[in-house]
């Protein structure tokens, strides 16, 4: 499993959602959790990490549906960049459909949660993202 002091970071444009997300992350352990409003916002803090401007992200938690960059168009940049091709990248989103499912696992997502969650899904997925980015 990720270690506790994993730097994530956690996007989404609804501010309820990401302090629900970023409190079920401090519940299973983690202690390093930045928040980021959409993917707009997101995509400057991870390329200062790529870059070595800072201390780089190790897991993304991000919505699908934002407005100015969604979370899918972040995961094709994400994958794009050769510094972060490897990123864990986990959507907690609610949508559900099997072409949107598709699209996420071909554009190269870790793993996937629809909302509505529960800590023990939460985990659950997030051990199985450690796995496929840690294999033995």
């Amino acid at each position: 499993m990720f270690p506790p002091n994993t730097k994530v970071l956690v996007i989404d444009d609804m501010l309820t959602m990401r302090k629900l997300v970023s409190r079920c992350l401090k519940d299973i352990g983690f202690t390093d959790i930045t928040e980021a409003d959409d993917g707009e916002t997101a995509w400057p803090l991870l390329e200062a990490g790529a870059s070595g401007k800072a201390v780089p992200f190790q897991l993304v938690v991000s919505d699908w549906n934002m407005p100015k960059l969604t979370g899918i168009a972040l995961l094709k940049k994400v994958r794009g960049h050769e510094a972060m091709k490897n990123l864990p990248f986990l959507f907690v989103t609610a949508e559900a459909e099997k072409g949107q499912i598709l699209e996420a696992i071909q554009a190269g997502v870790s793993n996937y949660i629809t909302k509505p969650f529960t800590p023990a899904t939460m985990k659950e997925k997030l051990l199985a993202v450690w796995s496929k980015h840690h294999p033995k």
